[in-house]
């Protein structure tokens, strides 16, 4: 064998190894009748575990909550591809399969506050710090990100959060109307609008974050990350604000966005900063 055809299989070998000490696997998110009822017994919750090779794990882990204006979710391009991201950065990834609201809204705070729950349930196993759990959420799955953020206590509430082209108020008019309909309903109280936008319910003890967002985003107006920013500042909680010029909604995990390694630059960053 030449010397380069055995560097190839000692590099091949290398990376079998390491992928197979990598894991995923799916579970249930309750073992039992899940708490509240969206009226749709099919829509069941379930998390997809990403846990890295022991020797690379950082002890950091991460839920993530997919988008799709409360009524789908792209659970491919914002959440299983970036479990394998965070897996390949030694990040524990936990991608969310939430179930759908119907104007019931505690459905899915309730499942998302379940999941940070069962990552540090199994914080030990998982080689993961317990201090060091963020919370990452695109579009609708960003305004569940962010209302965990900025209303879950105990063991559901966050370290931090990642958070692309959010939805962050409910205030009609301001975010975005399909998914408010689908969360609170078609005739929500004043009430359940301000309990569920994030921008009012900011405090000192709201956890760190990092916003991405497209200027030209026609779907939901970038002011909601911005002024979710603005309220972080106001509250001296740290954030980072990154407003691309373009790329419009949904980008995920697209390499085809055009400012896809200059947002990948800006996370990796930010994620090392602390």
């Amino acid at each position: 064998m030449n010397l380069r055809k055995l560097f190839l299989v000692i590099g091949l070998t290398t990376a079998t190894m390491t992928m197979s000490a990598q894991s995923v696997f799916d579970i249930k998110l309750y073992n039992g009748r899940p708490p509240y009822n969206n009226g749709d017994e099919s829509d069941s919750a379930k998390v997809r575990v990403f846990l890295p090779a022991e020797k690379q794990a950082t002890g950091r882990a991460i839920v993530i909550c997919p988008g799709g204006a409360y009524e789908t979710l792209s659970m491919e391009k914002e959440g299983y591809d970036w479990g394998e991201f965070f897996q390949n950065q030694g990040i524990a990834a936990v991608v969310l399969k939430y179930r759908m609201p119907h104007g019931q809204p505690e459905v899915p705070v309730s499942d998302a506050e379940q999941a940070m729950k069962l990552v540090r349930l199994n914080a030990t196993s998982w080689k993961i710090n317990r201090n060091d759990v963020g919370i990452m959420g695109f579009s609708a799955g960003g305004h569940l990100a962010a209302t965990i953020a900025t209303r879950s206590q105990g063991e559901a509430k966050p370290n931090f959060q990642i958070l692309f082209y959010p939805v962050i108020t409910m205030m009609e008019g301001y975010g975005h109307d399909r998914s408010r309909m689908n969360f609170l309903g078609k005739n929500p109280s004043k009430r359940d609008e301000k309990k569920y936008s994030a921008d009012l319910n900011v405090s000192r003890v709201t956890p760190r974050a990092f916003i991405a967002l497209s200027d030209d985003d026609d779907t939901v107006p970038p002011a909601n990350g911005v002024n979710y920013y603005t309220e972080l500042y106001r509250n001296d909680v740290r954030g980072s604000l990154h407003v691309y010029p373009g790329g419009g909604h949904g980008w995920g995990s697209k390499i085809g966005f055009r400012y896809h390694e200059e947002m990948m630059m800006d996370l990796k960053a930010w994620l090392k900063s602390f």
